[in-house]
């Protein structure tokens, strides 16, 4: 990644933020988060944001008598269909996206306004979220197009207040802390491209997953680790069994009515079970012809990013707006490829570091990037996944993740009503299509023949983000959003 600026329509991208991402060490948990929907930039990370403000307030905590979010740029202009103002709501009150119930956020979300108070800490102040929560659709802050500001008055009408920019996947940097690059962690195989990535293999004649699979004993044992994937893995499993059965209109006021569950219907020809083992084992008797197999691949897509719209338990792969391409290709590789039972766990390893790779390189925030930055990055991640677990090589794992990326330059994130609906759900269903396609590609070529490297194809994504006009990164100020005129209802 370049050292200077980013600047684009008036956001400047500092080079100390830039060299803080480029020099962090990523693990495979950063990448993959457990948490909630809708959207890991605009809900998981005003959450998170919430939440460590209130942290830092310490001592001071109970003299607070009021707190303010202000919300800029994408998070304003957005904000409401992704339930920004949701996410700092729970935040401020101290939930943990992680293990929230999410049967108790809408009741939460219902008593703060029917209260006009909130929980800060424990300590109860007076709230008003629609005076309190202020959208500034035509303002910006100037590092981000994902900004947010809160401010806590006290009793002395002192005020203490910090801005926070939500970068994508959860990720958050508050302003003030960009300049630091301060890790404690020394990885065995650093890597911030793809070219590390294949020296470090070709060195150590070693697959990608068994790399990057030694850099996480940095932090943790491989018990941790293993038990860390099976619970990102079981998550991803809920979430398709759960948006398997769910029937119904999502939230939001555009009418979507989910798919995944008629979907079901007619491919088993009853009802889901609900049992999840009995699920799991009606697919995997299922015929294997082509296009039952993709029917099942699309479905498992749209089941995810169903309970993703609608406030569900997903994982972050690499964004929440994405999260249903990674778990869609796993599920195909464990019901229809006839792989051994943690198998799971180098594919989820080798994707990580694919994503890690984009987002140290370009971006995985579609207000910065479109919709490639999500879809295409999650679809290139699987690919690579995919491969390996197939058996091709590191290098035609790398070919795969360039391939399906390749085949996602350019897109762009441009949500009807600001809601991650339309067209998101369905292309979460193309991107899990196209990662096996890449796949299969790959598995088929020579790597020596390429003539285009995983490098080249995330320089190119990057500078295409940067020539693409900002209506076009998450405003809903572009392409199918402005031709669909919606009155959205509370989220």
């Amino acid at each position: 990644m370049s050292m200077h600026s980013r600047v684009e329509n008036g956001w400047n991208w500092t080079a100390a933020v830039t060299e803080m991402i480029k020099q962090e060490s990523l693990s495979v948990f950063d990448m993959f988060k457990i948490g909630v929907g809708p959207s890991s930039s605009h809900t998981m990370g005003p959450w998170r944001a919430a939440r460590q403000f209130v942290d830092e307030l310490g001592s001071k905590m109970g003299s607070v008598k009021r707190v303010t979010i202000d919300l800029y740029g994408s998070l304003a202009k957005t904000g409401k269909g992704h339930g920004t103002d949701v996410a700092v709501q729970l935040g401020l009150c101290g939930h943990d996206p992680t293990t929230i119930d999410v049967e108790l956020i809408a009741p939460s979300i219902r008593e703060i306004a029917s209260r006009r108070t909130i929980q800060l800490g424990g300590h109860e102040i007076v709230f008003d979220p629609t005076t309190d929560i202020r959208f500034h659709f035509d303002k910006q802050l100037p590092e981000h197009p994902n900004g947010m500001r809160f401010t806590a008055v006290l009793t002395d009408d002192e005020q203490q207040a910090a801005v926070f920019y939500s970068i994508g996947g959860g990720f958050i940097v508050k302003a003030g802390d960009e300049a630091s690059t301060d890790d404690s962690v020394n990885l065995p195989f650093p890597i911030d491209s793809a070219r590390d990535l294949m020296g470090h293999c070709d060195r150590q004649s070693l697959r990608i997953s068994e790399v990057v699979m030694q850099n996480e004993r940095a932090w943790r044992d491989d018990a941790a680790i293993q038990h860390g994937l099976a619970a990102i893995r079981d998550t991803m499993l809920d979430c398709i069994h759960r948006g398997c059965l769910t029937d119904g209109v999502l939230p939001g006021g555009i009418n979507v009515h989910r798919r995944a569950a008629a979907t079901v219907r007619r491919l088993l020809g009853r009802e889901c079970p609900t049992d999840q083992k009995e699920f799991l084992a009606a697919i995997h008797q299922q015929p294997r012809d082509f296009q039952r197999v993709m029917a099942w691949v699309s479905c498992f897509a749209l089941a995810v990013n169903e309970e993703n719209a609608a406030f569900g338990r997903v994982v972050t792969a690499p964004t929440n707006g994405a999260a249903g391409v990674i778990p869609a290709v796993l599920m195909y590789f464990e019901c229809f490829c006839d792989t051994a039972a943690d198998a799971f766990i180098d594919f989820l390893l080798t994707a990580a570091e694919i994503g890690c790779i984009f987002k140290k390189g370009a971006t995985i925030s579609a207000a910065m990037g479109g919709c490639q930055a999500e879809i295409g990055v999650s679809s290139a991640m699987a690919a690579a996944a995919l491969t390996e677990g197939l058996g091709g090589s590191a290098r035609q794992a790398t070919m795969a993740a360039e391939i399906a990326m390749e085949h996602h330059l350019g897109m762009t994130c441009n949500p009807i009503g600001g809601l991650v609906q339309i067209p998101c759900i369905e292309r979460n269903a193309f991107g899990a299509i196209k990662a096996i396609t890449a796949s299969q590609i790959a598995l088929d070529r020579n790597p020596d023949d390429a003539r285009v490297s995983l490098d080249d194809v995330v320089r190119t994504m990057w500078e295409t983000a940067q020539d693409m006009n900002s209506k076009y990164k998450e405003t809903s100020e572009g392409g199918l959003a402005s031709q669909i005129s919606v009155n959205l209802s509370e989220c």
